[in-house]
């Protein structure tokens, strides 16, 4: 049983420690086999580059889990979604604006979504036992309002509009995705993955009803699904700035782990701990910086939280201008800390 594996089952005292985007442009090794892909997700793609990816921080970090390398957007590509990473750009999508763009979302997936699962085989079959293995998809929400917006670098004023004035036709996009989120985990897990993670980056742009419908009641749906076909697998939520209404998230979709961001106080987090395992809120800019300042926040996040009912994570992902020294320094520091 992996360290992971153990404190889901709530049996250890030890941290374990992984990184969102642990495996990206912050690595020379990483960019090595960037540089002579000129497209993304044909990246994502090849099965054997992203395997070596995904394992990448894992031999170099000795970190606790494995993420599957792959992007959110994998999921409305593959459904037939027009989807584009233009450099220095990010994603250009396909704008969704009408009922008449339903007839552009396919039945069944792109073949090409099988790489994925390839991948999710070939690292768990690399991979030491001791480690686990995370697969992860955008949440609902998340991937429709890049499919509104068009692009990645948005203000949500196109998505979050289209939500108030068209709001069937809304939920009849988050039906699709959501159903399609549930077929790419599920085809995930049966590839090897242990864990899963729900990334729902842009949560904290709603609120009230449109936070209900938006992202409690798909992301319960998946939940539910996959819980339903696989009891024993742990999902961990990560609703991205969500605020005050986390709690909301966390009483109504039946989690294992919450993600949390860098906004949140550490105080409060030690209460969720009582109940739910949490993850993250480092924040990734400290890495950017000197060794002191991330001593002294990671000191503050260990010292304030418990061993148990809790994974060492960053609140969101490590940013690529990051020093490779300084992601091994927290990890050291993690690893040799003693209460």
């Amino acid at each position: 049983m992996t360290l992971l594996q153990d404190t889901f089952q709530r049996k250890n005292n030890n941290i374990p420690i992984w990184f969102m985007r642990q495996a990206g442009r912050y690595l020379p090794e990483y960019m090595e086999i960037r540089k002579n892909v000129t497209d993304f997700l044909e990246l994502c793609y090849d099965s054997e580059k992203a395997k070596a990816i995904t394992l990448q921080p894992i031999e170099r970090f000795d970190f606790d889990a494995a993420i599957i390398f792959s992007d959110i957007l994998v999921v409305p590509h593959a459904f037939g979604w027009k989807v584009a990473f233009k450099k220095g750009e990010g994603p250009i999508l396909q704008k969704f604006e009408s009922d008449k763009d339903l007839i552009n979302i396919n039945n069944n997936f792109d073949k090409k979504v099988n790489c994925i699962y390839d991948t999710v085989s070939k690292v768990r079959m690399s991979l030491d036992k001791s480690k686990s293995l995370i697969g992860f998809a955008g949440s609902p929400w998340t991937v429709a309002s890049y499919m509104l917006e068009g692009k990645g670098k948005q203000d949500f004023s196109v998505s979050k509009n289209f939500l108030y004035n068209k709001k069937k036709l809304a939920i009849q996009l988050i039906d699709i995705i959501t159903e399609k989120t549930i077929e790419y985990l599920v085809g995930q897990i049966d590839a090897g993955a242990d864990i899963i993670q729900l990334f729902d980056s842009w949560a904290g742009v709603l609120s009230g009803e449109e936070y209900e419908d938006f992202v409690i009641n798909p992301t319960k749906k998946i939940v539910n699904s996959i819980k339903n076909k696989y009891p024993g697998l742990p999902i961990i939520g990560f609703p991205r700035g969500s605020g005050y209404l986390y709690q909301e998230y966390i009483d109504q979709i039946n989690i294992d782990a919450i993600g949390v961001d860098q906004f949140v106080p550490v105080d409060i987090i030690k209460k969720w701990q009582e109940n739910i395992i949490v993850q993250g809120n480092f924040d990734p800019v400290l890495l950017l910086g000197g060794k002191e300042v991330i001593e002294k926040k990671a000191h503050d996040i260990l010292t304030t939280l418990s061993n148990k009912n809790f994974i060492f994570n960053l609140g969101h992902g490590i940013l690529p201008n990051t020093p490779v020294e300084n992601v091994q320094f927290l990890v050291n520091y993690v690893r040799n800390y003693q209460k």
